[in-house]
């Protein structure tokens, strides 16, 4: 019987392809990826930037909103950015530019107070597409106890 011997630089390379083949199951059993971002352009100094950071910044990412799209800071004193494929150029700021899978969704070019804020953004998720439920079984199925999740005819029910 011929032993077979593994060199440790075929060992890293083994271990490398387990660690992706693992990190590819755990993508693929549902662990949750970030469509969707909201990217806020801003520059050292902008004043508004600053209000936006003081009564928006800190409860974003609790929001529903956060969730859907978290929050990217771009900042344009670095010259634009070059991985991003925008419908146009930003100058304003702050400006944010909600992405979804690479694509502009829509944008918010200036911050004049929360109200506004959050009725832009509103609008602006609405237009994400909407991926469609995996669930064989509705949740509120699953929650209710009372709905029968086979028909009646079927006479499992009892």
């Amino acid at each position: 019987m011929t032993a077979i011997r593994i060199f440790p630089h075929r060992r890293a390379g083994a271990l490398f392809a387990l660690v992706l083949a693992a990190w590819g199951v755990l993508a693929s059993a549902g662990m949750p990826v970030a469509a969707a971002e909201l990217v806020m352009f801003e520059r050292k100094g902008c004043v508004w930037c600053l209000r936006w950071d003081r009564e928006i910044g800190p409860i974003y990412p609790k929001t529903e909103e956060g969730r859907i799209a978290p929050l990217r800071h771009v900042s344009l004193d670095r010259g634009p950015p070059v991985d991003m494929a925008l419908a146009e150029p930003v100058f304003y700021t702050p400006t944010f530019v909600l992405m979804e899978e690479g694509r502009e969704v829509g944008r918010i070019t200036g911050y004049i107070g929360e109200d506004a804020f959050w009725g832009l953004l509103g609008q602006m998720v609405g237009r994400l597409a909407k991926k469609p439920s995996t669930d064989p079984v509705p949740k509120k199925a699953l929650l209710d106890r009372a709905t029968p999740l086979l028909p009646a005819s079927a006479g499992l029910n009892k």
